[in-house]
């Protein structure tokens, strides 16, 4: 008996014409680790919220989703609130009392449990999260990774049977991810709980699978092993977008003219590196940037800011230079300040000690109009912070009128940018319904037509699946082309080495290292990509697949 079977499913929006999920069957067995993957909008939050009766969203179903033979719709509340755990994207929407400990034992005081029994309960929980040394913080106070650690020990406090994951890694950094990822690892194969995760980052949690569930259009794709979906993709068997976010290995594997099994972790690609190519040749030559003086676009010498006279310094003697006509990517852990700095960059917030200079003039001698109208525009961490109107046009329509667009021009200059972004269909939808990696690409439309010099964006590709991340991609170099500087906070490292012209280590307060991408990611041993890691030590500053591939041929292979 499967743990979890579906059944014809279909489902449609209330309001809505075109159905969100379309013929839906599989099945899922006890103790599977089953990771479902495909484009932004394609039905994949739509069909974990519908996994769980407590968050199945309005509209029209039809079809049978059965919980150990039992239809969800017909579970009882206690067994649908404990044996199904759910963990959302961001948990600050899953969190709901103020200090850790309360958070652990929150669910089971809901149940009625017994003082001892919660007791009991939550001490185990936290010795097996290793998470005791912050039992007694509050939980404003944790980082972004130990927030999502917390939403997963406050489900799993429950005992689920199986656990649903929309997406947990999209606001932590590489190692925090890395981190939760194993959380989960050791969920699955220790206690044999059966886990189902959306992911669009599928460099480390691919491998882990042993099912992948890939949606197209509202549809099953493919629903198999890892490496058959990998060599099904990647060899061009079943073509698809999500082919450019295969893991590292697969992509090298394939882009080498190889067929069958392909490597799926950075060790079996190291191995696979070593065994087939020679060595000779190890160094990725690039191409000499000729050395010119470069226009400083913002520049920022000893800057100190803190949120309140009393609280630590957030940023403490930052020295940063961003040049005009760059892509300048920004990286450090979740909690380090990058989000601050931002925010000290677009002018919100203000330097208490320190010079900042825009365009070679001081902060202060600008004024809102001046700094905001075609100078600088900040994409923020949550894009809902941008919508104020009831459909994606609307809003669209609104900054084209704030910013004295003709009227003659709005419609053509904003379905110009959205065909170019693929969000000419949510046109009619309320902001607030499209799925994260959809509001990311109306955020930043919203952000083009406002024709900023200076675009500050902080975690652009959260959310955006791995086609969308080369759109996106191609959109940052027009922009390039055109003048532009571009700065991005970012925990995606892999969209960081290939697309940046710089990079900089965000660290204690400070910008502690800046150097070109390949000089970047080549040194760093943890921040860096798994292309690095799988070259090395055979090859140098071979930092992405491309490069690698490149080296590989080069050498040639071994007989």
């Amino acid at each position: 008996m499967a743990l979890l079977e579906i059944r014809n499913l279909n489902f449609t929006y209330s309001g809505k014409e075109e159905p969100a999920l379309k013929d839906i069957s599989l099945s899922v067995e006890s103790g599977d680790f089953v990771l479902l993957c495909g484009e932004s909008g394609c039905g994949k939050t739509t069909l974990l919220k519908l996994l769980k009766p407590e968050l199945r969203p309005a509209g029209r179903c039809e079809g049978e989703i059965l919980f150990l033979d039992t239809p969800t719709d017909k579970l009882d509340a206690r067994t649908s609130v404990t044996e199904i755990g759910y963990v959302m994207q961001n948990p600050e929407n899953q969190t709901v009392t103020d200090k850790v400990w309360h958070e652990l034992a929150f669910g089971l005081e809901s149940l009625g449990e017994s003082t001892p029994v919660i007791r009991r309960k939550v001490a185990e929980i936290c010795g097996f999260f290793g998470i005791g040394d912050w039992y007694h913080k509050k939980t404003s106070e944790l980082s972004g990774g130990q927030k999502q650690l917390l939403a997963l020990a406050s489900v799993m406090v429950m005992n689920p049977r199986v656990l649903i994951l929309d997406e947990p890694t999209a606001q932590l950094d590489p190692i925090a991810a890395a981190s939760f990822l194993a959380s989960l690892r050791k969920i699955n194969e220790e206690l044999g709980i059966t886990v189902i995760i959306a992911e669009h980052r599928l460099e480390e949690v691919f491998p882990m699978a042993n099912r992948v569930l890939l949606m197209d259009r509202a549809k099953v794709c493919l629903y198999d092993t890892p490496r058959r979906v990998g060599a099904l993709l990647s060899g061009g068997t079943v073509p698809h977008k999500l082919a450019v976010g295969m893991p590292a290995a697969v992509r090298l594997f394939a882009a080498l003219g190889e067929s069958g099994e392909s490597p799926l972790t950075v060790r079996e690609g190291k191995q696979y590196i070593a065994t087939h190519f020679y060595d000779t040749e190890k160094r990725c030559e690039l191409p000499e940037k000729p050395a010119e003086e470069r226009e400083v676009a913002i520049g920022i010498a000893g800057g100190y800011f803190r949120y309140e006279r009393e609280t630590p310094d957030v940023l403490s003697g930052l020295d940063l230079e961003i040049y005009k006509n760059e892509i300048l990517c920004i990286l450090g852990a979740n909690g380090a300040g990058k989000t601050t700095l931002l925010r000290v960059l677009s002018g919100v917030r203000r330097l208490y000690k320190g010079k900042y200079r825009l365009w070679g003039k001081k902060i202060k001698e600008y004024n809102t109009n001046t700094l905001y109208r075609g100078n600088i525009a900040c994409l923020p961490q949550n894009p809902q912070n941008l919508f104020v109107k009831n459909t994606v046009y609307d809003d669209l329509l609104e900054v084209t009128k704030l910013f004295g667009i003709p009227k003659g021009e709005r419609e053509e200059k904003i379905g110009r940018l959205a065909d170019r972004l693929g969000i000419t269909p949510l046109f009619g939808a309320h902001p607030y319904d499209l799925s994260g990696g959809e509001q990311q690409k109306a955020a930043l439309l919203k952000l083009l037509l406002m024709d900023p010099k200076i675009l500050l964006l902080d975690e652009p590709t959260k959310g955006l699946d791995p086609a969308s991340k080369v759109t996106f991609a191609a959109i940052l170099a027009d922009l390039k082309k055109e003048g532009k500087t571009i700065v991005l906070v970012t925990h995606d490292v892999e969209f960081a080495a290939e697309y940046a012209d710089r990079c900089a280590m965000f660290f204690d307060g400070q910008i502690v290292s800046v150097a070109d991408r390949v000089d970047f990611f080549s040194e760093n041993r943890y921040y860096t990509t798994a292309a690095a890691r799988m070259t090395r030590p055979m090859f140098e500053n071979a930092v992405t697949v491309e490069m690698a591939v490149k080296l590989c041929l080069e050498n040639g292979r071994r007989p």
